[in-house]
């Protein structure tokens, strides 16, 4: 018995020493929403006494949907960087976004990423209208995921195969959309345009003479978006008006802003142009719905409703 005794106190004592890695301490931040400072590109997790700090640049965050299995990936090193901290007390935004933050509480421990990779899928954040069932999007929501990262503590190492930061969301100002019942036809060409300020809708359709044929209809003419009937929102900087697409060269302002498309149609389900024609006066007024149709930038969609008014424009054969 006690020869035992010895053997045990030194297995004991040799399971204790440390192998040149502090003791594994898990940190969690699943719970803590993600903020961004306003004075630099730094976005950081805040509980109690820890924080947890991603340092890169914000154009990173782009607006718009990432492709699904194809997340944006950085390397982490000096421009993209991830650091860990505990301090003796609790702390707040003023100990990380002002240019000289605030050193108090004092810092105790400080962990920082040397390796592994920065993944991001990013998807949009939509607002739906109960009654249209028309769609905006008001922002992107950014899932942050760290893989084999590697932190330097100050005794040792610690590495995650997989640690997930969690969402970070950028707003965006939704697009105004606020038309009128009013379309034209263009002065140049066969396009129909509904302009409203510095935003326009086009509809450009190699099929006019079939869509607007001036005769009263009795059911809608339909069509559907596609290559040859191609549907676009357009937003400037300035003022748009007809001129501007008249125009043999493409006028350098306003600026174009942003352009979506609408998305190809499926016949009786989605994408689908309704035309209808009645008099008016000695001439022909058309009037032109579209149903179920939606717009896309980039990977990033949303929907113009079950039943959307594009406008009536007047024809004086």
């Amino acid at each position: 018995m006690k020869k035992i005794i010895p053997l045990l106190a030194l297995l004991i004592l040799s399971n204790s020493c440390d192998d040149g890695d502090l003791e594994i301490k898990n940190i969690d931040f699943s719970e803590v929403t993600a903020q961004k400072c306003s004075e630099k590109d730094v976005i950081y997790k805040i509980k109690d006494k820890e924080m947890l700090v991603l340092s890169i640049p914000a154009s990173t965050f782009i607006s718009d949907e990432t492709t699904a299995g194809s997340p944006i990936e950085l390397s982490i090193n000096s421009t993209n960087q991830v650091v860990y901290r505990q301090y003796n007390a609790d702390v707040s935004s003023d100990n990380i976004c002002p240019t000289i933050p605030s050193a108090t509480p004092s810092l105790l421990e400080e962990w920082t990423a040397t390796a592994g990779t920065i993944q991001i899928t990013t998807t949009a954040v939509k607002t739906t209208d109960e009654t249209t069932n028309a769609t905006r999007i008001t922002g992107y929501k950014h899932y942050i995921v760290f893989k084999n990262i590697t932190f330097q503590k100050p005794n040792g190492t610690q590495v995650y195969e997989t640690y997930v930061f969690g969402n970070y969301t950028t707003t965006i100002t939704s697009l105004p959309f606020t038309f009128d019942e009013l379309a034209d036809k263009s002065s140049c060409s066969d396009i129909i345009y509904n302009f409203n300020g510095s935003e326009v809708l086009s509809l450009n359709t190699s099929n006019y003479n079939t869509l607007f044929e001036n005769t009263v209809t009795t059911t809608p003419r339909t069509a559907l978006i596609d290559d040859s009937t191609v549907l676009k929102y357009q937003l400037f900087n300035n003022v748009i008006t007809n001129d501007y697409f008249c125009a043999s060269t493409t006028p350098t302002s306003p600026l174009l802003t942003q352009e979506w498309t609408g998305v190809n149609g499926v016949s009786g389900v989605s994408g689908i142009i309704e035309v209808s024609t009645t008099t008016y006066g000695t001439g022909f007024q058309h009037t032109i719905h579209l149903k179920n149709v939606s717009l896309k930038k980039g990977n990033s969609t949303f929907s113009l409703g079950t039943d959307y008014l594009f406008g009536s424009f007047i024809v004086n054969p």
